[in-house]
């Protein structure tokens, strides 16, 4: 009887103390949609574990909201594309590193037929046509690293960002909504370049192409950023760590250069450059 009772004891124990061994091998993220919706996470998430032995699990949101998840202490770590917006981070404390893994590029998607006629010029002639033209143009809306390249680009063709023009739409939706969006209504709308792969596959896409590329001011920079241990004593400082190192090994840098979709490299591996 008394051997049965031990039995039970250490039972209860290892089935009380396993959800607690099982939740210490989850790194949680918070990232853009960009990088879910172009199916990258979860080739990223199985690489890492094989390595570490840690479940990758996240949250995509615009990368506005996750530096909010961050500054909150509800994730380990983040993966963001805002440099401004992280730089800002970092000089408020909220960080402790700041690592820059990958770019693409950001793209002006809009119907093949371009009423605007924009294709091929400057991403800011672009714009300026857009709204001389008041072409429908869809935003973000949502504070996104897409959102806030787009409010840069506004500047850069020394013009406000509209607000309540009627030919502008702000969604506040994710990225592959509001190229679903501008397919629905004939207009225009910044994208990063591997979503648009992934959305090209699509019948929604095939009245749109791309019609502005490879302007320098169009470059989309990703990054991972570690929590600050004295503001988030919670976060898990040292999973975090050993991702954001992995990620920028040759390992890791090989892992987004191999990513392809439709045959085509969706990312470019810059760690350390």
């Amino acid at each position: 009887m008394k051997q049965t009772i031990q039995t039970v004891v250490v039972l209860c124990v290892l089935m009380c103390a396993f959800p607690v061994l099982a939740q210490d091998k989850v790194l949680m993220m918070a990232t853009t949609t960009s990088t879910e919706d172009t199916g990258l996470l979860p080739v990223l998430a199985e690489a890492f574990k094989k390595k570490s032995g840690f479940e990758l699990r996240w949250v995509a949101v615009g990368t506005g909201k996750a530096l909010e998840i961050g500054k909150n202490c509800d994730a380990d770590l983040l993966m963001v594309h805002a440099p401004d917006a992280e730089k800002k981070f970092m000089e408020e404390g909220a960080g402790k590193a700041r690592t820059q893994i990958m770019y693409n590029d950001f793209v002006l998607i809009g119907p093949k037929a371009d009423p605007a006629k924009v294709k091929g010029k400057s991403v800011a002639d672009a714009l300026k046509g857009l709204a001389a033209a008041k072409a429908t143009f869809v935003s973000r809306g949502d504070k996104s690293g897409t959102h806030m390249a787009e409010l840069k680009l506004w500047k850069v063709a020394a013009m406000d960002a509209p607000d309540k023009e009627t030919w502008y739409v702000s969604s506040g939706q994710g990225m592959l909504q509001c190229l679903r969006m501008a397919a629905e209504k004939g207009g225009y709308v910044l994208a990063d370049r591997g979503t648009w792969i992934q959305f090209e596959s699509s019948p929604e896409s095939k009245s749109m192409d791309i019609l502005v590329e490879g302007d320098p001011s169009l470059r989309n920079q990703y990054s991972v950023l570690t929590l600050n241990p004295e503001k988030c004593p919670k976060a898990k400082l040292a999973a975090a760590e050993a991702f954001a190192s992995w990620i920028a090994s040759a390992e890791g840098q090989k892992v987004i250069g191999d990513f392809k979709l439709m045959n085509k490299q969706l990312f470019f591996p810059n760690a350390g450059k």
